[in-house]
């Protein structure tokens, strides 16, 4: 039976939701755009368990996530500086952005494309944000079933992942209510893989 723990709460602690992630297990937690099924991202075993929960490829390229953009900075410091600036830019809007991987991080969310990787940076509400640092990175995709609709409330997300989960975070209603915008950096010129919660045009703004 998973934890539900609820945001509203004035003293809620989540040092269970760290703990639980730490020892590679998944969970369900609200982001600024939908509800997210999240695990340790540097835990490959535990990113292979979510994929299988939410009924995905494996292979699949998956989002590594951040609570605060200063935690991107490993993988944005190695990109050129003008290309990092515009990933900042990008990330600080809830964006997210698919940029070189020089240095091969986190090969098992980066599928048969193992020179680039997503990042997303979450504006999380503060007690989660702080849960989510003290972990690290995150794998985060949203907490449906391939193919569905995205969850903005807990009570949306289909009883097959909530229920084997350890850990569930109920923040109310998620954000935009719809996934982030991404967009590919990792080519000579910008290209929109998905619009989102960023308008097109103001994605497009930040990179000029």
């Amino acid at each position: 039976m998973p934890l539900r723990l609820d945001l509203a709460e004035p003293r809620v602690d989540l040092a269970p939701l760290a703990a639980a992630l730490a020892d590679g297990a998944c969970a369900v937690i609200p982001t600024d755009t939908v509800y997210g099924l999240v695990c340790a991202a540097g835990q490959a075993g535990a990113c292979a368990r979510l994929s299988a929960l939410k009924g995905r490829d494996p292979r699949q390229p998956s989002t590594v996530m951040f609570a605060r953009l200063d935690d991107a900075e490993s993988l944005l410091a190695p990109l050129e500086p003008t290309l990092a600036q515009r990933a900042r830019r990008l990330l600080a809007r809830g964006a997210t952005v698919l940029v070189p991987n020089p240095e091969g991080r986190y090969p098992h969310l980066c599928g048969d494309h193992p020179e680039r990787i997503g990042i997303r940076v979450s504006a999380f509400a503060p007690a989660l944000a702080t849960a989510i640092a003290t972990v690290g990175a995150i794998l985060a995709t949203s907490a449906n079933l391939h193919g569905e609709r995205d969850p903005r409330t807990l009570d949306d997300v289909p009883a097959r992942i909530s229920d084997s989960c350890a850990v569930l975070v109920d923040g109310g209603p998620a954000g935009a209510g719809r996934a982030s915008t991404v967009l590919d950096l990792s080519a000579a010129r910008p290209v929109i893989l998905r619009e989102g919660a960023l308008a097109t045009a103001d994605a497009l703004a930040l990179i000029a």
